[in-house]
């Protein structure tokens, strides 16, 4: 393979021409996302991310969308010393996470007004992957907003046990040794969490 491209905890969007990595094989990703759009012939490996099977800088790029906020604070290490150990000098770091600064502004400026505990059935489950109760709004703290900053209470590896801002990913990016080449931000699904997108370059 001249060009290997990874896309570490692909979740419900595994990419046609990298080689995919996440805790679920590609049927259960199909399962617990039944409604994505998954292209047809793609690699899901079940790689342990912080002990990746490839040589030093043999890597042209590293995706990791929406990945590292499930990381525990001894797993954050691990992880970014694992992707600039992989890369090839040139090479791409390509991630996205919460704007955790944005997330509890967010929380703060919405209502304090708790009703009801979160539903855990399976039906409520099943319909919504988030968090069990049927509303996006964050109008309210207890509902969506919450499972912006903790994750989903639902899915195994869903919890996020880390948080991000813009000034921690830069000093994150210079302890590295790399070079920032685009940070930009959007919103998840268009009108969610506000997001930081990277992109950086290893020197």
């Amino acid at each position: 393979m001249d060009s290997i491209r990874l896309n570490i905890g692909c979740a419900s969007r595994p990419l046609e021409g990298y080689i995919n990595i996440d805790m679920d094989s590609l049927e259960q990703i199909k399962q617990r996302y039944p409604h994505a759009k998954i292209p047809e012939n793609v690699r899901v490996e079940n790689y342990d991310i912080f002990a990746l099977p490839f040589e030093d800088a043999s890597v042209t790029e590293v995706r990791a969308d929406s990945l590292i906020e499930h990381l525990a604070f001894p797993e954050e290490p691990k992880f970014f010393y694992e992707v600039k150990r992989v890369l090839k000098k040139g090479g791409l770091f390509h991630f996205s996470t919460p704007d955790f600064e944005d997330a509890v502004k967010t929380w703060l400026a919405a209502k304090d007004d708790w009703k009801d505990f979160y539903r855990s059935d399976d039906e409520s489950i099943r319909k919504e992957h988030w968090f069990g109760n049927y509303s996006y709004t964050t109008a309210n703290r207890w509902g969506y907003l919450s499972a912006m900053i903790f994750g989903s209470q639902n899915g195994e590896g869903q919890f996020h046990r880390n948080s991000y801002t813009l000034p921690k990913i830069r000093a994150i990016l210079k302890h590295l040794g790399m070079k920032e080449v685009e940070v930009t931000q959007y919103r998840w699904k268009g009108d969610r969490d506000l997001m930081i997108d990277v992109k950086a370059e290893k020197l």
